[in-house]
């Protein structure tokens, strides 16, 4: 289905696709323009301490938008302890030439001169949800409201037990240095070579990324080293995100490329023969490209915040939230958005962008006195390049259900859920995604 007819279709506009488009009842939010800067209101009858630990796609969000609707007297600080931020977003077009990590970079002077944000460099070593207190080192920040944005935390992987065979086979899921050795890696791997990338049990950070690299690393190896080959290793038993444009793109598009096996669990990877070892057999490779498992980071288990208890596996991952706010389900007055929380929508940079809006709305209405708004609505919107110059896309419609306190695909009255993907990949989606990609990162960081 083209991209405009579902929209009609599902009754959306394309504007509420782009980034900064946002529905919570009556309370609906719509994007600013990304060319004006609008003024922070002087008084909205909200006020408190807010604090914002990570500047990533979500923390840097609900920092903005928790001051443009909250206005002067909601103080909001942001912790972050890294000097710039690296989209995860495009990066795998760094691997072809197509993006560099300069033209992905971004800080928040902007939100610190627009907006009146607080911002903070260091390292957050304690929250203490009674006291309600974050220490960064000795240094003590009060707050009446907690917005814990930390982004993601990787699983070891057996036999790569050193920063050093890390470094030698990078996942690159955290774009930077990595992303630069491994396009480095990719440069220098011969022609006839076999490029092997895994891809971990859901759920991960960006549901199409792994699928999307294969197709753009097939895509350059076609161009540039022609006998060349890509193996993918999915722990899933099947694509687990636009699963009829990626069936396409591997079967008829990069036809003799790409190599999917499902059902590959990775159980070890041996650095010396390069040889990564899963329950559906041994693949050998020139180039190692392992995406570990994902969880929350360290943050979150070291202060008791991680409570999704898994009774098939007995283990914990993720931080259960209510998401008409993102509030904990046990520490009041905590809220937690973006990759660690198990809410019910992708862990990806747009919906972390749609999240953080809710957040901050219901953040706001909390410190006027009021209740959040009970029938948010988001969606999840990306498009993935399948060549250097074409691209797909995928789109769902979530709204929260009291009920599981998460957000789920809603549908229409017919039962249908409202989702789609292209299914095929074009030159207009290809353009298409350079403007949202374009509206995205300027509404969460200008």
């Amino acid at each position: 289905m083209q991209r405009r007819h579902f929209l009609r279709a599902a009754g959306l506009s394309a504007a509420g696709l782009v980034a900064g488009a946002v529905q919570a009842g009556s309370g609906s939010r719509t994007r600013t323009s990304s060319t004006t800067v609008p003024p922070v209101p002087a008084d909205t009858g909200a006020a408190g301490r807010v604090l914002v630990i990570g500047g990533g796609m979500a923390g840097t969000t609900a920092a903005k938008y928790l001051r443009l609707w909250g206005g002067q007297k909601v103080q909001v600080t942001m912790i972050e302890r890294e000097t710039s931020y690296v989209s995860n977003i495009m990066s795998n077009l760094v691997l072809n030439g197509g993006r560099t990590i300069a033209g992905l970079t971004y800080n928040w002077d902007r939100l610190v001169a627009n907006y009146g944000v607080n911002r903070v460099r260091g390292d957050v070593t304690t929250i203490d949800p009674v006291a309600r207190k974050v220490f960064v080192g000795t240094t003590r920040y009060d707050y009446d409201r907690l917005v814990i944005a930390p982004g993601i935390a990787f699983d070891p992987i057996a036999g790569l037990d050193t920063d050093a065979l890390r470094a030698q086979f990078p996942h690159a899921w955290q774009a930077g240095a990595q992303t630069t050795t491994l396009r480095d890696q990719l440069r220098a791997m011969p022609d006839g070579g076999t490029f092997v990338m895994t891809v971990p049990m859901a759920p991960y950070r960006c549901p199409p990324g792994p699928y999307e690299r294969a197709c753009v690393v097939a895509d350059w190896l076609k161009r540039n080293k022609p006998r060349s080959k890509v193996l993918v290793l999915d722990e899933n038993p099947g694509i687990t995100a636009e699963p009829e444009s990626f069936d396409r793109a591997f079967r008829q598009t990069h036809a003799g490329v790409i190599t999917y096996v499902p059902n590959a669990v990775v159980e070890r990877i041996d650095p010396a023969t390069r040889t990564v070892h899963t329950a559906m057999g041994p693949f050998t490779g020139h180039v190692i490209n392992p995406i570990p498992r994902q969880r929350a980071p360290e943050l979150l288990y070291r202060n008791g915040l991680v409570n999704d208890a898994n009774p098939v596996v007995g283990e914990r991952r993720w931080v259960n939230v209510d998401a008409v706010s993102y509030e904990h389900l046990s520490a009041p007055g905590v809220h937690v958005i973006g990759d660690p929380a198990n809410h019910g929508q992708p862990k990806a940079g747009h919906v972390a962008n749609m999240e953080a809006k809710v957040c901050a709305d219901a953040i706001t209405r909390l410190l006027r006195g009021d209740v959040p708004d009970p029938s948010p609505v988001t969606n999840s919107a990306c498009y993935s390049p399948i060549t250097f110059e074409t691209a797909s896309w995928l789109t769902a419609v979530f709204r929260y259900n009291s009920t599981s306190r998460k957000m789920e695909v809603t549908q229409t009255a017919t039962g249908a859920k409202v989702s789609g993907e292209a299914g095929i990949a074009t030159k207009d989606n290809f353009e298409e995604m350079n403007k949202w990609f374009v509206q995205l990162m300027a509404d969460t960081f200008s």
